[in-house]
């Protein structure tokens, strides 16, 4: 069809009455610019609704015309105080500074759950403002890593503007990128999909276009998302076989739930220390061997899947695994590591520790009051939480849990997905979709699992900072090492 907007005329525009009117008002927003909401789309004089077409004969060829600017809107005036009884759902929002929400547009929970846990990592948002280029589909085509990473960037822009966002263009780019987002089951309703296989698509494109801008032009997501194994591969059943050593990459850590898993710990070291079978040159045949990962290179941001689902041929689902899983506002990684990785970790942890013990110390000799008065009286030193060098890394082992992905279910393929994210401190909000809410720390720990409440899916985990009253001096670091 054909869309005239002020003087210009967009031809060839792709129109499908299989989608509602308001997708395609999303597909107008990437060709004009007007936001949906602020488009009224005109066919012969009659309105355009949102939900339906109404009896509108629809042809190659029509003209739609479309009315609206992508201009900003002035500034409201000033609203006299309110009481929060007497606030709508956004005054609420935005007086108590809640993040945005994102509207489920038919079992898209996944998508938002998944945005809402990214969203806490600042450096991926600084990166994207960075990241130039517009949005543009031609003859229904795009370039999916491209486009995937210009519509999160846009989407990211508008929720901190508003209170609700419906994130159409980054679900119609989903769609046309990854098609089995796409599918649709009885009443043409979307399929519920998996939210941590939209999380490491999402994380893969932008893998693909994402560089940090310091000049170096280094990849943005293998620097701050991804850690390196060191791997040993031994042949159990024949000894004069020598190990084999190599190197893997990893976007994400594993943790594996059998029957002696009760902590998250435990199923990390489940994952580093596997029985595989491969061919063996020395035997001629398949063979048993040992495989052991020990971490190489820890990444600032580190995300960890609970492998919670199974494949159960019986009724053909991914059956869920509900085992209760503690995990940790706080972790620790320093054993995982290999011995190399350990031994440049310690200088920093040994300053960590420092800075506890005279905390502790100084709560000893002083009154609460003299302390806190203290505290807030000395300027603050944030240290790099990364190895000179190699930026985004870890060079403490330490982590501190900024956001969990949960699922409430009992299969993949159904129930529903929530994000929970933390902002600062101990602050924490409950990303219900559309609806959010500040929930306590002590609500974090409950979603380790155990029944059909909300079970904790995927993990995020940031680098602790540390600080302190004085700087670092490098020297100590090298004496420390020695």
């Amino acid at each position: 069809v054909k869309v005239k907007w002020n003087k210009e005329v967009f031809s060839d525009v792709e129109l499908t009455t299989e989608e509602s009117p308001v997708v395609f008002k999303a597909q107008l927003f990437a060709l004009t610019g007007v936001h949906t909401d602020r488009q009224k789309l005109l066919f012969k004089g009659s309105t355009v609704k949102d939900d339906h077409w109404n009896n509108i004969q629809i042809k190659d060829g029509i003209t739609f015309l479309l009315m609206g600017t992508k201009e900003e809107l002035p500034e409201a005036p000033k609203e006299q105080v309110k009481f929060v009884e007497d606030m709508n759902e956004h005054e609420l929002a935005n007086a108590l500074e809640l993040p945005a929400g994102l509207t489920n547009l038919g079992n898209t929970c996944y998508m938002n759950a998944t945005v809402q846990c990214l969203r806490t990592v600042p450096e991926l948002i600084e990166c994207l403002k960075n990241y130039s280029g517009r949005l543009t589909i031609t003859d229904g085509s795009l370039e999916a890593s491209q486009s995937l990473t210009i519509a999160l960037r846009d989407l990211y822009e508008a929720m901190d503007k508003s209170a609700k966002i419906a994130p159409l263009i980054l679900l119609q780019v989903l769609h046309m990128a990854f098609p089995r987002f796409a599918e649709k089951g009885e009443g043409g309703v979307y399929i519920q999909q998996d939210a941590n296989e939209c999380w490491t698509e999402l994380i893969r494109m932008l893998q693909q276009k994402l560089r940090i801008n310091t000049g170096s032009g280094n990849n943005f997501i293998d620097q701050y998302f991804s850690g390196s194994f060191d791997v040993e591969m031994k042949c159990i059943e024949c000894e004069d076989e020598p190990p084999v050593h190599s190197t893997e990459n990893f976007l994400q850590l594993s943790c594996f739930i059998s029957t002696d898993v009760k902590y998250l710990q435990s199923g990390l070291k489940l994952r580093l220390k596997e029985t595989i079978e491969k061919y063996s040159p020395t035997l001629d045949k398949n063979a048993k061997y040992e495989k052991i990962s020990t971490i190489s290179r820890l990444p600032a941001y580190l995300a960890i899947q609970f492998v919670r689902f199974e494949y159960k041929e019986r009724g053909s689902v991914n059956a869920k695994i509900l085992k209760d899983i503690k995990f940790t506002l706080s972790l620790d990684v320093f054993e995982l590591c290999s011995p190399q990785l350990q031994e440049k970790l310690i200088p920093i942890r040994h300053k960590f520790k420092e800075m506890a013990d005279k905390k502790l110390e100084e709560t000893a000799t002083k009154t609460k009051l003299t302390a806190q008065t203290d505290d807030e009286s000395k300027p603050k030193h944030k240290h790099n939480y990364s190895f000179d060098g190699d930026i985004g890394s870890n060079n403490s082992g330490f982590y501190e849990l900024q956001a969990v992905l949960t699922h409430k279910g009992r299969s993949s393929s159904s129930g529903h997905y929530v994000g929970w994210i933390r902002r600062k401190e101990d602050e924490w909000f409950q990303c219900d979709d559309d609806t959010v809410a500040p929930v306590k720390a002590d609500d974090i720990l409950r979603l380790s699992g155990g029944g059909d409440w909300h079970c904790a899916y995927v993990l995020l985990y940031g680098p602790r900072i540390l600080t302190s009253d004085e700087p670092i001096n490098p020297t100590d670091i090298q004496t420390v090492r020695q």
